[in-house]
């Protein structure tokens, strides 16, 4: 696992690929790195530009560290898609390199599960979020809906109230002129 790990972080994203240098893979298949290129230059028919390209002067720095005798590295490095490092398997026919050659397809397959992995578990985490926001937007509605039906619950309750209290004054009624005291003799 350990060894995995560290063919992964020799791994790179350039130019929107997944790509291991040519210092990386001399290292790990225990060649120098002027031998490994001389190899895939003596079987560049093997190597299109899909499978191998070489660093543009600007990427050259960035992935640029350590020295050598002679100051430091002169020529810009060669990056290996997985199909190249899968063809270098063929022309270093060592079997030193064909298991290093295994181990690192593993490690670019295990790199793309995981992607495909993260890919899928944001992609469920979006939808989530997505449901998430109108079920908040639903409760902001339905909010809306009570307060609007308690405004006008209330106005109803208001006019019920007005009317009862209506209903229970007493509205004075109009005097009656009152009869006078005494007997009357009628006309």
């Amino acid at each position: 696992m350990e060894e995995l790990t560290t063919i992964q972080s020799k791994i790179y994203e350039i130019r929107g690929q997944r790509v291991m240098l040519d210092r990386d893979l001399a290292e790990l298949y225990g060649v120098t790195t002027g031998n490994l290129n001389k190899a895939v230059k003596r079987n560049i028919e093997r190597f299109p530009e899909r499978f191998m390209f070489q660093l543009t002067e600007q990427e050259f720095l960035i992935f640029q560290n350590g020295t050598s005798s002679w100051g430091g590295t002169r020529k810009r490095p060669y990056a290996f898609t997985e199909q190249g490092v899968s063809m270098l398997s063929a022309v270093l026919r060592s079997p030193t390199a064909i298991q290093i050659s295994i181990r690192i397809m593993d490690a670019f397959v295990a790199m793309r599960n995981y992607i495909m992995t993260t890919s899928t578990i944001t992609a469920e985490l979006s939808e989530i979020r997505a449901k998430l926001a109108l079920l908040e937007r639903a409760d902001e509605d339905n909010a809306e809906a009570v307060n609007d039906l308690s405004e006008d619950m209330r106005r109803e309750l208001d006019n019920i109230y007005e009317a009862i209290a209506a209903l229970s004054v007493k509205v004075p009624e109009a005097r009656k002129k009152p009869r006078p005291i005494g007997f009357r003799k009628s006309e």
